[in-house]
């Protein structure tokens, strides 16, 4: 028996978000699927290697196509970021963008996010920053006062910061 890639609070976070229709798949068998698609891209394995636990590689890949096309992936990505940002435990220091490669805003780029995930987010990220200017003011505090005269020390010392001056 293979152990479970999910625990039983993540099902509950994932299992709304996965289509089920008359004819299938069926609701015994949607963990064992979905968790076949899982393992299949945590490995790096070929599908047809998938243990039987899962169900045969064959509907384990149709399902990840349907639930792809579907957009099921994307809408629980967006669903899981709403939820973190609800309770509090994103950790928007790991997402950047470096201004030098990306100048569009998420919306130039075609990237639809709802109004209500966007408000969630926006809110936790100006939650971050004050925290984060806030850990500065502390630290700047604390630390030894900048120079006397508020400036910074350059080569040419006449404040132009240029290294050689020239008649």
């Amino acid at each position: 028996m293979t152990r479970r890639q999910l625990s039983d609070e993540q099902w509950e976070l994932i299992e709304p978000y996965l289509p089920t229709g008359e004819y299938g798949p069926y609701p015994q068998r949607l963990r064992d699927q979905f968790e076949g698609v899982i393992r299949r891209f945590r490995t790096g394995g070929q599908g047809r290697e998938m243990p039987a636990v899962f169900g045969p590689w064959s509907t384990v890949y149709g399902r990840f196509r349907v639930w792809r096309d579907a957009g099921v992936f994307t809408a629980r990505l967006e669903g899981l970021n709403a939820e973190a940002a609800r309770r509090n435990r994103t950790d928007l220091s790991l997402v950047g963008v470096g201004s030098t490669t990306m100048r569009a805003r998420h919306d130039a780029a075609g990237t639809l996010v709802g109004q209500d995930v966007m408000e969630v987010l926006e809110e936790a990220a100006a939650e971050q920053e004050r925290a984060r200017r806030k850990r500065a003011a502390k630290r700047n505090t604390s630390d030894s006062p900048a120079s006397a005269s508020g400036r910074s020390a350059d080569a040419s010392g006449d404040g132009t910061g240029s290294v050689c001056s020239r008649p």
